[in-house]
């Protein structure tokens, strides 16, 4: 089984750059305390990095 990535969204998107909201917003987060399980890709890591400061991540 591919690894997974558990990405939970624990800072507000208010004051962030209209990119990282989009990036916020393509991950499937949508309200704060929610978390989304992806696959662990290059893809969702570059993104996750992106918004590092806004999220936490847990490998499944």
């Amino acid at each position: 089984m591919a690894k997974m990535l558990k990405i939970t969204l624990t800072k507000s998107t208010i004051g962030a750059s209209p990119k990282q909201k989009k990036v916020v917003e393509a991950l499937g987060l949508k309200k704060m305390h929610r978390s989304v399980e992806l696959i662990d890709t290059p893809a969702t890591r570059g993104a996750v990095a992106k918004v590092a400061h806004l999220v936490t991540v847990e490998e499944l």
